[in-house]
């Protein structure tokens, strides 16, 4: 096992345990930290992959402004937001009979494709460029409108998470 192997194991293991630990935390605000330590994983996976535009964006974008966005709206409410209900329910054991049957499918159709076996091809230069891939975000014609669209989402979520805090506060007066 090479050490590039070594470290993506880590990286799988801690992205598949903090998203665990995202799910079943009783509070709100450790939950959300758990899901950046998950995303700050899925930024080592990619650095792995060797597309660093990709690692630089899913550290800035989603570790940088979503998370924190939700750590920020968490904290607005001023609440414990601990979840004081039962963890387990009678729709639990359904659950994971369902998703263990999709797993093992998925793992079995992966298995039985031969492409999955072979090794990927190297790409070119011109694959390369974080450049074009700019060029490509930025253009009227490329995707402009849904970075511009994602942006105003997450102002309108920003806005929202104000407005519940300030909503709740006006009402302990």
């Amino acid at each position: 096992m090479t050490g590039m192997q070594l470290i993506f194991l880590i990286a799988a293991a801690v992205v598949v345990s903090s998203a665990f630990m995202s799910v079943t935390s009783r509070r709100m605000i450790h939950a959300a930290l758990w899901f950046v330590l998950a995303l700050l994983g899925v930024a080592v996976i990619y650095a792995l992959l060797e597309v660093s535009f990709f690692a630089v964006v899913q550290v800035l974008v989603y570790v940088g402004a979503i998370a924190i966005l939700i750590i920020f709206a968490t904290m607005l409410t001023r609440r414990a937001l601990e979840d004081h209900g039962k963890q387990f329910n009678r729709a639990t054991l359904m659950t994971l009979v369902i998703v263990s049957v999709i797993f093992a499918g998925l793992v079995f159709s992966l298995r039985s494709w031969p492409q999955i076996q072979s090794m990927t091809a190297p790409l070119s230069a011109d694959q390369l460029d974080v450049g074009v891939l700019g060029l490509a975000l930025t253009a009227p014609d490329g995707f402009a409108l849904p970075f511009e669209v994602t942006s105003i989402l997450l102002l309108a979520a920003l806005i929202g998470s104000i407005y519940v805090a300030y909503e709740r506060k006006e009402k302990k007066k």
